[in-house]
């Protein structure tokens, strides 16, 4: 097995000679100059390093700058910086110039191997998802997916997969995990992305009204219905239709949605003519459908046709790596929508928010840092107010005053107690409902309100 390479940048004699023989005990192939020029020359040179281990203080030109050079060359190789003076700034800036990680001397051993095996690993990753988006064909965040754990890049290895094919999908994860994203993906690296993507929240459309927005209707169906209308699975001719919260579908009309999957075709209410339709159906749900099944609340031949290809979304507490690259992109997003300059998050608040257990997952975590934004007085956010923890509104509402209008604390309130009572039943959101004193169907509508607005 070839040897991993490793180039040792430090002023410092007995540094270089202290890493080279830890490193060469490990089975790593060592390398060691005592300043930036030297590591440059190398680089220049055409010497390929699997990893890089510079001093951020060296005589001449310093290590970040040597750093902003290697990335500069598209240099692969994992760098770590080092420090005997190490500071947040320093770190921070380490970070932002390219750095894989940052550890201050003196050096523990065994933390630096295995920092360096978990940097080693990121990358791997790292790889392996700019491969997928490309192959999904969405730039940048994957369409707004927002990942560096190896379990989403796995949901997403399945997405490519299953892009390619008409093949019913099932998409199964809990609230806030970003089902309706994945089916976006889904769709938009297969051949149907120019044809239309219909998306219905089976939980949100009154149980009177889902046949006829489904369906359609003929021309005086009902009191009311003085024309004929295409239903949204018309809509979908060609293209997608994403049924979410397929769980919620009511039991009269599951047979008519087996045979538009089975048969390709469906019928208007009221109408007897028989319309052909070509639709790829993914479905998603948070509900338990194989339980539902067994009591009788789901179709089983329902659930068996769409569960030809199942993909699992991890809830976030069992991908807690995304929460870093999650907050980034959500400062990102509601700095400019809220005109605050917020750049990052302060690492003790990173490490805070990943010893959470997120129960309503990445939405969950997006309304935290969204209010996080709104009450920070900086660029960094230092401090995070989260509902489950028992601050939440109460502990915020002084700050909001002459910073939100009276609807936009309401929608605050609104949105901590309904995070509140999803916290509290771990998720569970007909529990959940009773808590609140509303409906399933309603809490449903809410979480779906708020995921777009």
């Amino acid at each position: 097995m070839k040897k991993e390479k490793v180039l040792v940048i430090d002023d410092e004699k007995g540094i270089r000679e202290t890493l080279s023989l830890i490193l060469g005990m490990e089975n790593f192939e060592v390398e060691a100059v005592e300043n930036a020029a030297g590591g440059l020359s190398r680089l220049d040179a055409g010497e390929a390093y699997d990893f890089i281990i510079c001093d951020i203080r060296l005589p001449g030109m310093g290590g970040i700058e040597f750093l902003k050079e290697a990335r500069a060359r598209d240099v692969e190789a994992v760098i770590i910086m080092i420090s005997a003076y190490g500071t947040m700034e320093n770190s921070i800036e380490a970070i932002k110039a390219g750095a894989a990680d940052y550890i201050n001397k003196p050096i523990n051993s065994e933390e630096l191997i295995l920092r360096m095996r978990m940097a080693g690993e990121r990358q791997k990753l790292k790889s392996r998802n700019d491969y997928l988006e490309r192959e999904l064909g969405m730039a940048g965040d994957a369409g707004g997916i927002i990942y560096t754990s190896a379990g989403m890049a796995g949901v997403m290895e399945l997405s490519l997969k299953a892009s390619r094919f008409r093949t019913t999908v099932l998409i199964t994860g809990e609230s806030g995990t970003g089902k309706e994203l994945v089916a976006k993906a889904i769709h938009a690296a297969g051949p149907r992305k120019a044809a239309p993507f219909v998306a219905v929240n089976c939980a949100s459309i009154p149980e009177t009204l889902i046949e006829s927005e489904l369906f359609g209707y003929a021309r005086g169906a009902f009191t009311g219905a003085e024309n004929a209308r295409r239903g949204l699975i018309e809509e979908a001719d060609g293209g997608t239709l994403f049924l979410d919260e397929i769980g919620e579908l009511p039991m009269p009309l599951q047979p008519k949605l087996l045979r538009a999957l089975q048969e390709g075709e469906i019928r208007r209410l009221g109408d007897t003519r028989i319309v052909k339709v070509d639709v790829r159906v993914i479905g998603a749900t948070s509900r338990d459908l194989e339980r539902d099944v067994a009591d009788g609340k789901f179709r089983n031949d329902l659930y068996y046709r769409l569960n030809v290809f199942p993909v699992r979304i991890p809830p976030l507490r069992e991908r807690k790596e995304d929460i870093p690259a999650l907050v980034a992109h959500f400062i990102s997003k509601y700095g400019r929508h809220v005109n605050r300059r917020v750049r990052e998050a302060a690492p003790e608040v990173i490490s805070e928010l990943s010893s959470y257990d997120w129960p309503g997952n990445v939405r969950e975590l997006e309304n935290v840092v969204e209010r996080a934004i709104i009450l920070s007085d900086s660029e960094f956010i230092t401090r995070i107010d989260k509902v489950a923890d028992g601050s939440g509104p109460g502990a915020a509402i002084k700050d909001w005053i002459g910073r939100l209008s009276f609807n936009e604390a309401r929608q605050e309130i609104e949105r901590a107690y309904i995070e509140r009572a999803l916290a509290e039943t771990g998720g569970n959101r007909t529990r959940a409902a009773k808590i609140l004193g509303i409906s399933r169907r309603s809490l449903l509508y809410k979480l779906k309100e708020r995921e777009e607005s």
